[in-house]
């Protein structure tokens, strides 16, 4: 007999991407599981083949812990409401976790082909070369050691999830970096493999993505001061290295000819690098303005919330 997985879904509402999650859930080939959605509220429509918990407003952190106390599987595996998993999810995962040295199993969260242009266009940014390392989570891969997998796409023990502590209930996003951190401390790998897949909903661009882009930004900041162990990388710090030496560069020209051709050298350096990157990103040729736009203000505007986070004492939940 296979082992009991409970698949935990946090969420604000049973809205349709929910609906559309737990669906996909249902279809998966691994048979042995149960699906735990905790939704602020009661739905007022029957929701069948599910453990539905009530949570009120709370922090994903709380929900996820709620889902742990409430699971009855030997592993839990967390997924966000507004993505789906590939039907081999579950089984590629418990696959890799047979190892009892790994703590923890995630894997791409690929952008849904149903998802429209303007989602199609926020996906294509988070993928692209010019996000380093972080394009990743976005896109297939090969299986790599971790030490910070994002909780859209989360599987492991339930045993090392307690051991671990369970999930950060303050922050929020971030606590699955905080999670990471907790179980690596227990000595266990971290594994992202590109067999372990779903597909997770785009926020469009501009706004909604860019809303996304300075929560992550304003986290990452402030973790690398209070949790620098998984988040204190180079690539974090890029996007602000990159928004400052365009002000000092601006700054230096007005008042210096050679400044002035140093700072057009490299602000045209890294137009062409951000438009081949859209390049090789996109499908569709009406997308390529809005995804080189779409680079740029990305580093942009992560780069300065980055860089917030980094002088906040401390940030509200």
């Amino acid at each position: 007999m296979k082992p009991l997985v409970s698949i935990i879904i946090p969420c604000k509402e049973v809205d349709n991407y929910t609906k559309e999650c737990i669906t996909g859930c249902k279809r998966l080939e691994y048979e042995n599981f149960e699906i735990i959605v905790l939704p602020d509220c009661q739905p007022s429509d029957i929701v069948e083949g599910v453990k539905l918990i009530s949570t009120g407003a709370v922090s994903p952190g709380i929900k996820r812990n709620l889902g742990i106390k409430n699971s009855t599987g030997e592993f839990c595996a967390f997924i966000d409401n507004d993505a789906y998993p590939r039907p081999d999810w579950l089984t590629n995962a418990l696959k890799i976790l047979a190892d009892p040295s790994i703590g923890g199993v995630g894997g791409p969260g690929l952008t849904p082909p149903e998802d429209n242009s303007h989602q199609k266009a926020g996906g294509y940014v988070l993928s692209s070369f010019m996000t380093g390392n972080l394009s990743n989570r976005y896109k297939s891969k090969t299986n790599v050691e971790s030490d910070d997998i994002h909780s859209c796409n989360f599987i492991s023990r339930r045993s090392t999830l307690v051991l671990a502590g369970g999930w950060n209930e303050k922050y929020w996003p971030g606590e699955d970096t905080l999670m990471c951190l907790a179980i690596k401390k227990t000595g266990k790998k971290l594994i992202e493999s590109s067999a372990v897949v779903v597909y997770h909903h785009r926020r469009s661009l501009l706004k909604p993505h860019l809303r996304q882009v300075s929560r992550f930004g304003e986290h990452r900041g402030f973790f690398v001061k209070k949790f620098p162990e998984n988040s204190l990388k180079l690539t974090y710090f890029a996007p602000s290295l990159l928004v400052s030496l365009f002000f000092v560069g601006l700054l230096f020209s007005l008042f210096n000819p050679f400044f002035l051709n140093i700072f057009l050298l490299g602000l045209t350096a890294y137009l062409f690098a951000s438009f081949v990157a859209a390049v090789l990103q996109v499908k569709c040729s009406k997308l390529l303005p809005a995804v080189w736009l779409g680079i740029i203000v990305t580093h942009i505007v992560y780069g300065l919330f980055f860089l917030s986070g980094l002088l906040k004492r401390d940030l509200k939940r």
